[in-house]
């Protein structure tokens, strides 16, 4: 299921609906799969269309720990925090928060 999910978002990338959200979801839909790499980089495209999507910010985040890049998970997380606060989004920013709490304090 997950696989014709990422096959039917990739098919609209490039095209008119190509945007954060078509990103995002597939940036989703392949960290679901356990593609962290590839994960990544639709999110750095979803957060190219659009800087302020925190929720992008804090998925890059999880895609970029899980694939064992903790300074790119942290760079993710302080990123996503600052959009965050920008935006109001206090419940992003607390997730984001603890999250980078969590890499600080395995790190020390």
């Amino acid at each position: 299921m997950n696989a014709a999910l990422i096959a039917g978002l990739r098919a609209q990338c490039g095209g008119p609906r190509d945007g954060a959200l078509l990103r995002f979801s597939l940036g989703n839909a392949l960290l679901d799969q356990g593609d962290h790499t590839a994960a990544a980089e639709e999110l750095r495209r979803a957060l190219s269309f659009d800087p302020s999507y925190s929720a992008a910010w804090k998925l890059l985040g999880k895609a970029c720990l899980a694939d064992g890049d903790t300074a790119g998970a942290t760079e993710a997380w302080r990123q996503g925090i600052a959009v965050a606060q920008q935006r109001g989004d206090k419940q992003a920013e607390k997730e984001m928060s603890v999250f980078l709490r969590r890499i600080e304090k395995s790190d020390g």
